[in-house]
């Protein structure tokens, strides 16, 4: 997987953001700085519209089977019928 910076000004602005951090390469002044962007944009979106997405993902997942022994599943798992 490739990402190539073609413009000029966008590398120098890595090799600022890397000289700046001591990042060791380009690269990782850009994985950090997309990380640090991303965790800032999902700290900005409302509890509510998380909650919202993780409740759809549970729907979609459907409810669980009541009647499922995970200490029975457990113990066959690992040999101690």
């Amino acid at each position: 997987m490739a990402l190539f910076i073609r413009d000029r000004d966008v590398d120098a602005l890595a090799e600022e953001l890397r000289r700046l951090t001591r990042a060791k390469t380009k690269t990782e002044a850009v994985r950090q700085a997309l990380q640090a962007r991303l965790d800032e944009v999902r700290r900005a979106t409302p509890l509510r519209d998380r909650l919202a997405r993780s409740k759809a993902m549970a729907a979609r997942l459907g409810s669980g089977d009541a009647d499922f022994d995970m200490k029975r599943f457990t113990d066959q798992m690992w040999g101690d019928n």
